[in-house]
């Protein structure tokens, strides 16, 4: 089965030996993303639910990118420094995984300073 590697602008370039995401067969395998603002090249400001939404625009701008949409994801891996974040977290993530969300793993990890959280994720493309 042969890959693909997907890259746009429109999220954080990659900064070591790996790819924004790689497509294979109907699946696409995104890459964990952290709160950077791809016009800054910076970590986001704002405390959990701003770093959330950074991380969650990116990943969505990587599968727009292939035109794939978030209700096109089947599973995500997060990862949260601290799991204080959690209830906060979760508030942001329900509104973007309204409908039929995807399975998920969650856990605490540690984390670059600044980070609060990291998700990659799993997404279907339509056969």
């Amino acid at each position: 089965m042969s890959k693909k590697i997907v890259f746009t602008e429109n999220a954080p370039k990659p900064v070591g030996p790996y790819s924004q995401a790689v497509i294979s067969g109907d699946f696409v395998f995104v890459s964990g993303q952290i709160p950077i603002d791809t016009k800054t090249s910076k970590v986001v400001d704002g405390g959990i639910e701003a770093q959330t939404v950074q991380v969650l625009e990116n990943l969505k701008n990587i599968l727009e990118s292939i035109n794939l949409t978030l209700n096109d994801v089947v599973k995500t891996s997060v990862f949260l420094s601290s799991f204080s974040d959690f209830q906060s977290f979760n508030q942001v993530y329900s509104k973007y995984f309204e409908k039929n969300p995807p399975a998920r793993t969650t856990v605490q990890a540690g984390l670059m300073a600044g980070v609060l959280l990291e998700i990659d994720a799993i997404a279907k493309k339509s056969s």
